[in-house]
C-alpha cells in the first residue's frame, strides 16, 4: 500500500475552499489526507461571504460567479434553486454564495475518492517550520479548538505518531504539502489613530453600527467605504452623516451588460508592445476604451479584456515603471476595474443627494481627540488651506494592506522570519513561482509549500477576483495530486 500523503491548507475562505474542492476531485497517486483548517466557525465564508444584517451584493454579475471554470454556469444554477428568478446578470447575496461555496466543498467530499481523507479543523496556525533537509513541514496551531467534524480522532497524529486530542493545546500537524490560503490582510495602520477611542481599524473584524445623527469619517473611497457607507444609511441609522475622505475621491461606476468580444489578439499585441512603460502602457490603455466605445461598445469590455492578459504585461515592465505605475496610475485603474452593482451605487448616489454623504479628494494631515469625538484636519487635493472636520468616529475603508513586512498576522511573520517566504519589492504581496511556490530568501521556489490568494498580485497584478483565484487554485490542485515524481515549481525571484 502506498503511505499516506498529508496536505494541510491554511484557511478556509474563497481560495482555501476551492483548493480542498478541487484535490477533493482529483484522482491522487497515493492514498492522501487533506486537511482544511480555518480559525473562524464557518468553513467558506470569511469575512466576504459572511451573513450580515445587511444584504451586501457581489459586485460581479451571477452568471460570471461560478467556482468550476468548466461549469460556466453553477453558481447561477444554484441560485436559482432560491431565487428561482434570478438571472445571469443579477447581483445576488453575498451571503448566498457562501453557501454556494459550502454546497460546492460538501459535494466533492461526498464523491471523493475512497483512499482520500477529508478533515475540518476550526484553529489558528500560528506557524509553519521546515523538517530538517526534507520536504515536509511541521504545522504548529494555537487555539486547541474542537475538530470542525467534532470527531478528535480526525485530528491524526504528530511527527511522532502521538495522537493529537482535540483538547491539546499547542499541538502540531505534520504536512507533506502546505497551501497557504490566507485571504485578504486587514487594513494598513494610520498614523496619529493609535490613542483614538472612536476608531475602527477595521471594518469587517466585527458588525459594525452608527447611531442617530452621529457623523462619521470614512477614509478612503473605494468599495469598502460604499459598502459601510450603504451598510450604515439604512433603518435606524438613516439620519448619520457620512464624510469620505481619499487622495483622489474617487467612486467606483457601476457595472454594465456588455459584449466580451470586441477586443482581439491584435488589441493583446499593442498592449504588449507597449509594456515597456508605465505612460506608453496607460496611452494604450486609453486608446483600446475609445476604439471600443468608437465601436459602439464600452469601456468596461477593454477593462476585462486586459484583466485577462494583465500577469503577463505587469511581468514585462521593467520595475522603476512598475513603481511610477502604482504612484500614477493604480487608483484610476482600481476604480475602474473594481465596479459597483447599478442598485448599489443608485443608493451611493441618493445619499449623496441627500447630503448625508459627502466625498472629499484630499490628503489627512492629523486627528487629534476633543471629548468623546475626533478633529480631522485635511487638505483639499490642489489647495493650500488647511480645513477640520470634528467626527464621532472614524472608519478605516483603506482596504487590505499588502506590505507584508508590517503584518502582525504570526504565521506571516513566522515565515518572514525563517526566509520561507519573503515580501516583493513593491509591497503588493509575497514572492511566488510556478503554481504558487514560495520563493524563499535565496530565491528558490519551494516543492512543497505554496500560496494562492490575493497577495498573488505581486507576481500576477490581477489576482483578487473569482476569476483569477479560481483559475489559480485549479491548476494548484492538479498539481498537487500528481504523481511524486512530478515537476516541482522552477521559478527563481
Amino acid at each position: 500500500m502506498s503511505p499516506q500523503r498529508t496536505i494541510v491548507i491554511v484557511g478556509a475562505g474563497f481560495s482555501g475552499t476551492l483548493v480542498a474542492a478541487n484535490l477533493l476531485r482529483s484522482q491522487h497517486w497515493a492514498t492522501t489526507r487533506i486537511v482544511l483548517i480555518e480559525r473562524s466557525a464557518s468553513v467558506a465564508r470569511g469575512k466576504a461571504y459572511a451573513d450580515r444584517d445587511h444584504p451586501y451584493l457581489l459586485n460581479v454579475p451571477a452568471g460570471r460567479m461560478s467556482a468550476d471554470t468548466n461549469s460556466p454556469l453553477d453558481f447561477l444554477s444554484f441560485a436559482q434553486h432560491r431565487i428561482p428568478d434570478a438571472t445571469a446578470e443579477d447581483f445576488l447575496p453575498r451571503a448566498l454564495y457562501g453557501q454556494y461555496l459550502e454546497a460546492t466543498l460538501l459535494d466533492a467530499e461526498v464523491s471523493a475518492p475512497p483512499h482520500v481523507q477529508f478533515e475540518r479543523l476550526r484553529d489558528d496556525v500560528c506557524a509553519v517550520e521546515k523538517i530538517g533537509d526534507g520536504s515536509g513541514y511541521r504545522v504548529r496551531l494555537s487555539n486547541g479548538h474542537t475538530s470542525a467534524d467534532s470527531d478528535a480522532h480526525t485530528l491524526g497524529a504528530d511527527s511522532n505518531g502521538r495522537t493529537l486530542g482535540a483538547d491539546t493545546p499547542g499541538r502540531t500537524l505534520h504536512a507533506d504539502d502546505v497551501v497557504l490560503a490566507l485571504g485578504n490582510p486587514p487594513p494598513g495602520p494610520l498614523p496619529g489613530t493609535e490613542e483614538l477611542q472612536q476608531y475602527v481599524s477595521d471594518p469587517w473584524a466585527q458588525p459594525l453600527k452608527f447611531s442617530p445623527n452621529e457623523t462619521v469619517l470614512l477614509i478612503g473611497s473605494g468599495l469598502t467605504m460604499v459598502d459601510v457607507a450603504t451598510a450604515a444609511a439604512t433603518s435606524s441609522n438613516e439620519q448619520a452623516v457620512i464624510h469620505s475622505i481619499s487622495r483622489h475621491g474617487l467612486v467606483p461606476p457601476s457595472q454594465t451588460q456588455f459584449s466580451h468580444s470586441a477586443c482581439n489578439g491584435d488589441s493583446a499585441s499593442m498592449l504588449r508592445a507597449a509594456s515597456f512603460s508605465a505612460l506608453t502602457l496607460l496611452r494604450s490603455v486609453r486608446a483600446l476604451a475609445a476604439e471600443t466605445e468608437r465601436r459602439g461598445g464600452d469601456w468596461r469590455e477593454a477593462v476585462t479584456f486586459i484583466r485577462n492578459i494583465a500577469p503577463a504585461l505587469w511581468q514585462r515592465l521593467p520595475a522603476r515603471e512598475k513603481r511610477r505605475m502604482l504612484r500614477h496610475v493604480r487608483p484610476y485603474w482600481d476604480v475602474h476595474r473594481h465596479r459597483l452593482p447599478s442598485e448599489t451605487l443608485a443608493k451611493l448616489n441618493r445619499l449623496r443627494h441627500r447630503q448625508k454623504l459627502h466625498i472629499h479628494a484630499g490628503r489627512l494631515i492629523r486627528f487629534e481627540a476633543v471629548g468623546s469625538q475626533i478633529r480631522v484636519t485635511w487638505r483639499a487635493r490642489g489647495a493650500h488651506e488647511l480645513q477640520t472636520l470634528l467626527v464621532d468616529r472614524v472608519v478605516n475603508c483603506t482596504g487590505p494592506d499588502y506590505n507584508v513586512r508590517r503584518s502582525s498576522d504570526p504565521l506571516m511573520r513566522s515565515l518572514l522570519a525563517q526566509g520561507l517566504a519573503v515580501s516583493d519589492s513593491h509591497n503588493l504581496g509575497i514572492r511566488t513561482g510556478q503554481y504558487g511556490a514560495l520563493i524563499d530568501a535565496q530565491g528558490r521556489a519551494s516543492a512543497s509549500l505554496f500560496y494562492v490568494g490575493p497577495m498573488l498580485r505581486a507576481d500576477h497584478w490581477e489576482a483578487t477576483a473569482a476569476q483569477e483565484l479560481r483559475g489559480h487554485a485549479e491548476r494548484l490542485a492538479s498539481y498537487l495530486a500528481a504523481p511524486v515524481g512530478r515537476m516541482r515549481a522552477t521559478a527563481t525571484a
